[in-house]
């Protein structure tokens, strides 16, 4: 290698005042001769999923100096969706990933280093560390901290497995009377035993499996659950390919293309994944330059069997996966079912040569064979139709598979629908409409796993169905649509809708309608303005896009 971002803070006269700073920080002749690797850490205390990524920062920093580089560390935030559910925080999260790639782009460019690996574990610093590293197009690796190992009580007798999902079920369970208020405060405190990232397919693991058929996180890297030993040797691992890539010249957009983005779609559809992975992939692609369309999920899920008995449709979790062979054996499924096509990775070995590693572990009932799967049409649906112009995204994986019609409950925002569901006031057949809660309304388009899990706590799922302009959890399972785009705040019909009106719900032909005289309604008919909270709240609503186009702040190619 003859020249090397970083010298430009490292070589010649003229930098001499920036090599005394770094000098300061113990760097000698050897180490500012070499290329410089941020290590970009989101750890922090709040939250189990990322408490322990200091710890496997130190692991990365020996493969980085084994790969003939300097680490330097710099750390981002992260706001929990776990902690802030179904309150004013929650606004928070979704433009968390913003300024996280921002951060990461700032530390990054500021500095003139030549690469990056970044730790990653709650929901939104996955797709903001491959964003970054997508808009500067530089040498990186994103490591996953790895999930939580499961709660476990003794619950009525039984033996019982638990992961948060069983949290926000039980509450709604509670205020059914189904549960007391001592089974709920035993839930409560058995359910998270320590560090990592939530147990089942929801946000976080679907997104890390995701980045690992992108190619932008070592396969394998991220399966061990967060305490487990062999995490340690993944970090150096991560370490010392950063290093590597450094010296190959390979960058982020080599790694990203319709090909591996087409992949991580499919990753997500076939293990029945989280619905933020249409936004995060859609998000990546902008950040890439890479055409995406939303639709694919849709094309997917019907070509596109889910083969993985994971949570919320299925009934095992993220460490019952590595149990039985990881992402590996799920893509080697995957690719002998001619579901995936080969593609580049970070490791330098490609997709399929990674899969080709498997160990099946005998008699293991997690993932199937695509001609043998759980289910035999993917996870997702785009809708379309009178209530969504621009698209909205149904999960399907574990109901939702036909057609629902129901009448209209109108909400102006999360806290009245959740008052309404915990007062028992939502019945089958209801309608659950919740606007104003999108990427410019909102803003920051919360999440409704509050509202979503205390409707499945009272035994409604299936039987109720919910629809926002905000999203839904990856926890989240029921017949739910979220994404609605145009958004309410944006002027889209999701907000001329009122009590009483009959929605019709069509999976199979890609529709949701409404029965009501829509041009009289548009003549009287003025959305609110954004929710002001000021400071970056006020900010995003103003930058951010359509939740169709990934709800990005950066200015893309098709603006």
């Amino acid at each position: 290698m003859t020249t090397k971002r970083s010298d430009a803070i490292t070589k010649g006269p003229a930098k001499a005042p920036a090599r005394a700073m770094l000098r300061a920080t113990g760097l000698g002749d050897e180490e500012l001769a070499g290329p410089i690797i941020a290590v970009v850490n989101t750890w922090s205390t709040v939250t189990p999923c990322n408490m322990h990524l200091d710890q496997l920062a130190a692991p990365v920093r020996e493969g980085i100096r084994a790969g003939g580089a300097t680490p330097v560390d710099f750390n981002t935030i992260v706001v929990s969706d776990g902690i802030t559910m179904g309150g004013e925080g929650m606004r928070a999260s979704l433009i968390s990933r913003e300024v996280i790639a921002d951060s990461i782009e700032l530390a990054v460019r500021g500095h003139s280093l030549d690469a990056a690996v970044i730790l990653v574990g709650c929901d939104k610093t996955l797709p903001a560390a491959a964003m970054a590293l997508a808009r500067m197009d530089i040498p990186g690796v994103i490591f996953y901290g790895g999930t939580i190992m499961p709660g476990h009580c003794k619950f009525r007798g039984e033996e019982k497995d638990l992961s948060i999902q069983d949290v926000f079920e039980a509450v709604g369970a509670h205020a059914k009377g189904d549960y007391s208020d001592e089974e709920l405060d035993q839930i409560e405190r058995k359910a998270c035993p320590g560090a990592g990232a939530c147990g089942g397919q929801f946000t976080a693991n679907t997104m890390a499996m995701a980045l690992a058929f992108l190619g932008l996180a070592p396969v394998g890297a991220g399966d061990p659950p967060a305490i487990a030993e062999e995490k340690a040797a993944e970090g150096v691992r991560c370490g010392k390919l950063a290093a590597e890539l450094v010296k190959q010249g390979k960058t982020a957009r080599q790694f990203i293309s319709e090909t591996s983005l087409r992949n991580a779609a499919v990753s997500v559809v076939a293990s029945g994944g989280s619905t933020n992975a249409v936004l995060h992939l859609a998000a990546i692609a902008a950040e890439a330059g890479v055409p995406f369309s939303i639709d694919l999920f849709d094309e997917l899920s019907r070509t596109t069997p889910v083969i993985s008995n994971l949570k919320p449709g299925g009934q095992y979790l993220a460490k019952d996966l590595y149990a039985a062979g990881g992402v590996r054996l799920f893509g080697q499924k995957l690719m002998e079912g001619g579901k995936i096509a080969d593609a580049p990775t970070v490791s330098g070995k490609s997709l399929f040569d990674e899969f080709k590693t498997a160990e099946e572990t005998p008699g293991q009932k997690v993932v199937h064979a695509v001609a043998d799967p759980f289910k035999e049409t993917g996870g997702l649906r785009i809708l379309y139709g009178d209530l969504a112009p621009e698209g909205a995204v149904l999960k399907t994986a574990g109901y939702a598979d036909g057609a629902f019609e129901g009448t209209a409950r109108v909400f102006e925002g999360e806290e009245a629908a959740f008052k309404a569901v915990n007062d028992r006031q939502i019945k089958e057949g209801d309608v659950v409409v919740i606007r104003y809660e999108g990427p410019k309304g909102g803003p920051g388009m919360r999440e409704m796993l509050a509202t979503t899990a205390a409707v499945a706590g009272q035994g409604l799922a299936g039987k109720v169905a919910l629809i926002t302009d905000g999203r839904f959890s990856g926890a989240s399972h029921g017949f739910v649509i979220g994404h609605v785009a145009p958004e309410a705040a944006a002027g889209g019909p999701i907000g001329l809708l009122r009590d009483g009106d009959k929605i019709r719900i069509d999976a199979e032909a890609r529709r949701i309608d409404a029965d009501i005289d829509w041009e009289a309604r548009r003549a009287a008919f003025k959305p609110k303005a954004p929710n002001r909270m000021g400071g970056v709240f006020d900010k995003y609503a103003k930058l951010v896009s359509s939740a169709s186009k990934g709800a990005v702040t950066i200015q893309t190619s098709n603006e």
